[in-house]
């Protein structure tokens, strides 16, 4: 497939080229490769030179990642950077990044996707961010309590970075914000949300939270935002028949 068409593709289905001027991260192909087809394209979520080595030693042509390279001010060509760019250069392996376009998708999204193993119905967007909305809220089917939805995200206690067990027991309402999020639980308690669920913790939040009485998952960065690359790899698969494969390197936070 014509890496142009590939682009077209993620672009005709993620908020791309709308969410240029909201977006620090540089979405799209960040980095080319020499040639004009792609076969094989390997997801993961942080660029690294541990994903780009296990992309090449399973021969994919490109490299599809949340967490790009570049993140909207230039940086020089040394150290880890160059080095990175370098392996990226001389392997001909082409990186494509999307960072809140895959956060906010209602399809296949990182929060989307979690409100779906959770079962959310009454859905709607939550979590504004420069004016956009990249998050999920909704209501769960039955109250259920903060083991049970650790067990439909596939969490255990010791994998998050924090729980703030300081509201109802029996939980219903859920706001989903993935990644990097701790302060806009204010906007779920402002919104009167029973649990708020992000990835990354921060000590600021700590009383406001118990005050207020909610409960918070921090579920760690890169546990909340598998799930947007694992979903685009298979859809990417079966809209086009490339060969994919997700590479999983957890960083534990």
């Amino acid at each position: 497939m014509l890496k142009s068409k590939i682009d077209t593709y993620f672009r005709g289905i993620l908020s791309i080229d709308e969410l240029v001027r909201t977006d620090s991260s540089l979405n799209g192909i960040q980095v080319d490769r020499e040639g004009t087809e792609i076969l094989r394209v390997a997801f993961t979520v942080d660029a690294s030179l541990e994903s780009f080595r296990r992309a090449v030693e399973w021969g994919g042509d490109m490299l599809f990642v949340h967490h790009g390279l570049f993140w909207g001010k230039p940086l020089a060509l040394r150290g880890g950077h160059y080095h990175r760019l370098k392996y990226l250069i001389e392997n001909n392996l082409s990186l494509y990044a999307v960072h809140l376009p895959l956060d906010m998708h209602p399809e296949f999204g990182n929060n989307a996707a979690m409100a779906s193993a959770l079962g959310l119905v009454e859905t709607e967007p939550f979590g504004e961010y420069k004016g956009i909305k990249i998050g999920f809220k909704g209501r769960l089917p039955e109250p259920m309590e903060i083991n049970d939805i650790l067990a439909r995200l596939d969490l255990t206690r010791e994998q998050c970075n924090g729980i703030l067990p300081f509201g109802k027991q029996k939980i219903s309402t859920v706001g989903l914000v993935s990644g990097g999020a701790p302060f806009e639980v204010e906007q779920a308690i402002e919104e009167n949300l029973d649990l708020y669920i992000t990835g990354d913790a921060s000590h600021s939040i700590y009383h406001t939270c118990l005050e207020q009485g909610i409960n918070v998952i921090f579920g760690g960065h890169y546990q909340t935002e598998v799930w947007g690359v694992k979903l685009l790899s298979r859809r990417l698969s079966a809209d086009t028949g490339l060969a994919t494969t997700f590479i999983d390197i957890p960083t534990g936070l």
